[in-house]
């Protein structure tokens, strides 16, 4: 059941690529929009589509996959936008698009239990290492609302931000060490970042919501975009399919929907993953629902809510279920959403805002964590590594994203260390 909800998963997710339907990649959608419309040819988009993706699965979903046994969905998706987009869109293009990413959904899952049995006979098996990619990430994730209001508003208030946050952490972690918070004879115990995300997003909305339109400035997105939303509603049966097959998937720990959620299901902390991928959710909506009803293209995991539902729901078939009918209602809601982001724009910019600042804070924490990480499989060497490999892509012009800087640091070393070992040029400590 496993392997067929992840087939399935690249079967769909491929024809909604193809038909110009969905895309997951953000960058993707109005350029997909641009082909629709007649302005670009289809082999363009797909050139396109193969060097805006190809980079962050290898470099980006593949080694967080790796790293904790589960699959990142930007690993399958980034995927099927390449296959879905390079195939022609025709009556033999689509098939080939849905079996290809069925058997690409079926490579990812079969692949990734022989990577794990193939580790075992390395000289050095630096899968466990490998798993400290992800650690900083999960700690640094609150700051992420901190550094959005800094960008939107001012730096004063992302400070004030950063300080409230911070210090209603630590009030959590003190709350968890005295067992000051029961529930009759039991000991609640708060999680920390959660807490300080929480207030974090607080002030950002607060913020946000302050800044209204200005009178007679209003856009009317509804009206103007009124075809496209029009478009994205008739496609709703695709996307309940698509939604319920992720929803489930994710219940059953198969995937993850970021690398924050993703490293927290791996340590078994199911419910704090869910609050995470809560936080995230209600974060990129302004960013979701902007680019869908200015492009008529619409994302295949939604506001990523159908990852809240997997998390929270109590087993695969209710997730299912669950997770159509909030993908439903997200898509006939979207006129609605518009007129809001339209009475308060600041709501709107914060979608942007708030994904540069995940992205700003990604390339740091996994930075660190991919120095940790290389520094445990070869001690002196992983830090060295490391830190040429950035400072040489920096002037290099960044052929690599810094975001996958890290992992793939961590991956090369991994593979350098065994092939030393194996040559009897390097001793790694036990």
């Amino acid at each position: 059941m496993e392997t067929l909800f992840v087939v399935l998963i690249g079967a769909v997710a491929a024809v909604l690529a193809n038909r110009n339907i969905a895309v997951f990649n953000d960058g993707l959608r109005p350029i997909v929009s641009e082909h629709s419309e007649g302005r670009l040819k289809r082999r363009e988009l797909g050139l396109t589509a193969f060097a805006m993706s190809f980079g962050l699965v290898i470099g980006f979903g593949i080694p967080f996959t790796l790293s904790a046994s589960i699959i990142l969905i930007h690993s399958i998706l980034l995927g099927t936008d390449i296959i879905g987009l390079v195939t022609p869109k025709n009556k033999w293009g689509t098939p080939v698009a849905a079996a290809v990413g069925a058997l690409y959904g079926w490579g990812l899952i079969a692949g990734l239990d022989g990577f794990v049995k193939l580790f075992d006979h390395l000289p050095v098996n630096f899968l466990e290492p490998l798993g400290e990619v992800g650690t900083p990430v999960v700690v640094t994730f609150m700051a992420f609302p901190a550094l959005a209001v800094a960008m939107q508003f001012s730096i004063k208030k992302g400070v004030i931000t950063f300080i409230v946050s911070a210090l209603v952490r630590q009030l959590a972690v003190w709350i968890n060490t005295s067992g000051f918070l029961k529930i009759g004879e039991n000991v609640v115990s708060l999680n920390q970042e959660g807490m300080a995300l929480i207030v974090g997003m607080i002030f950002l909305f607060t913020f946000a919501i302050k800044e209204k339109a200005e009178p007679g400035s209003s856009i009317d997105l509804a009206s103007v975009f009124s075809d496209k939303v029009k478009s994205i509603k008739k496609n709703v049966v695709f996307f309940m399919i698509i939604g319920a097959l992720i929803a489930g998937a994710t219940n059953l720990l198969l995937m993850a929907g970021d690398p924050i959620s993703l490293n927290l299901l791996a340590d078994g902390k199911q419910t704090d993953a869910g609050i995470a991928a809560a936080a995230r959710a209600i974060g990129f909506i302004p960013l979701v629902a902007s680019t869908a009803i200015a492009t008529g293209v619409y994302s295949p995991v939604g506001f990523t809510l159908i990852f809240v539902v997997g998390l929270f729901s109590p087993n695969a078939w209710m997730a299912v279920i669950i997770g159509a009918v909030v993908i439903f209602l997200e898509v006939m809601l979207l006129s609605y959403i518009a007129k809001f982001l339209d009475k308060y724009p600041g709501v709107r910019n914060s979608g942007e805002n708030i994904r540069n600042a995940m992205s700003k804070l990604l390339e740091v924490a996994l930075l660190i964590g991919g120095a940790n990480a290389s520094n445990m499989i070869a001690p002196g060497f992983g830090f060295f590594f490391v830190a040429g490999f950035y400072l040489l892509n920096e002037v290099a012009g960044r052929p690599i994203v810094r975001m996958a800087v890290g992992p793939l640091g961590a991956i090369a070393v991994g593979i350098i260390a065994n092939i030393l070992v194996a040559l009897g040029i390097m001793t790694i400590p036990k």
